[in-house]
């Protein structure tokens, strides 16, 4: 917020995108790579989970030792980050509002008209929560370097923590491009990213963007 010169209201200051822009610090994203200010670089995993408590307690022990030989078997810093989100239901409802005026059949109508109204009626009481996970591998490069450089090295970073996470029973999948950016959309902008979601000609426009200024 801040207070206009001319008005002397209190109006939304525009640097409140500014400061998440700051703070971000993004500089483009290449493929795989998300490059950020002063020379850095980073990949992002994404990765399921494992139910722990449904274990065993000699699994929980086994799971308990491979990960902290993961951890301890790093020779670089990682961050875990774990993403909670309501889920919007609102497109699925508007699909089956669709189905049900299409169909002929009334007892299938009627079936589907019910279905709807019984989400609609569990979302109104209980929000329908996500959560995704994710690790980030960082790097930081000096002058003798370039982006091949970073590439190459966070190309085997990310492999070393994938086959990690596999030893622990755990899918992984490395995020690319677009996914990139709306990761980020999505954490500072949730509403805009649900009605106006990124589209691929800003994914081309980082791209020129980072191999304009030599990543």
């Amino acid at each position: 917020m801040h207070v206009s010169k001319r008005s002397n209201r209190i109006e939304p200051s525009r640097q409140n995108n500014g400061s998440a822009k700051t703070q971000i610090s993004i500089k483009g994203v290449q493929e795989e790579i998300l490059a950020l200010s002063d020379r850095r670089y980073c990949s992002i995993i994404e990765t399921s989970s494992v139910n722990f408590e449904l274990k065993s307690e000699d699994e929980q022990d086994a799971l308990i030792e491979t990960y902290q030989s993961f951890l301890n078997g790093l020779g670089f810093q990682i961050q875990i980050i774990i993403r909670v989100r309501e889920i919007d239901l609102d497109h699925y409802l508007d699909d089956l509002d669709e189905r049900s005026k299409r169909e002929d059949h009334a007892v299938y109508r009627n079936q589907i008209e019910n279905y709807a109204s019984f989400v609609r009626s569990l979302v109104s009481v209980n929000r329908i929560l996500s959560r995704n996970f994710y690790v980030v591998v960082p790097l930081e490069l000096d002058s003798r370097h370039d982006f091949e450089f970073a590439r190459e090295q966070l190309s085997l970073k990310t492999e070393i923590v994938e086959k990690g996470l596999m030893r622990l029973g755990m899918n992984t999948r490395e995020l690319r491009g677009i996914e990139i950016l709306n990761l980020f959309y999505a954490f500072y902008n949730p509403k805009q990213a649900k009605n106006q979601p990124l589209t691929d000609s800003v994914m081309r426009l980082m791209h020129t963007v980072l191999v304009g200024e030599g990543a």
